[in-house]
C-alpha cells in the first residue's frame, strides 16, 4: 500500500502557541519588530560594494541601525 502526504501537511505553519490569547495588533506589531531586527541584522553584515548596489552610505546605514527595533 502506497502512502502520500497530503498538500495540507506540507505547507503547515508551525507557529508557536501562546498561553494567551492576544489581540491580533499585538500580534502584528510583534512581527514587525522581528522583520525590523533581522532586516537591520542583514544591513549590518552587508560590505560596501552590496551598500553602493542599494543607494545606501555608511553614515545612512549606521542610522538606520543606531535606531531601536521599534521605531521605523
Amino acid at each position: 500500500m502506497e502512502r502520500t502526504l497530503s498538500s495540507d501537511s506540507l505547507f503547515q505553519v508551525n507557529t508557536p502557541k501562546l498561553p494567551i490569547n492576544l489581540p491580533l495588533s499585538v500580534i502584528s506589531t510583534l512581527q514587525l519588530w522581528k522583520r525590523r531586527i533581522a532586516s537591520r541584522r542583514e544591513l549590518a553584515m552587508l560590505d560596501s560594494r552590496m551598500l553602493a548596489d542599494a543607494g545606501i552610505s555608511y553614515s545612512e546605514r549606521d542610522a538606520i541601525l543606531r535606531k531601536p527595533f521599534w521605531r521605523s
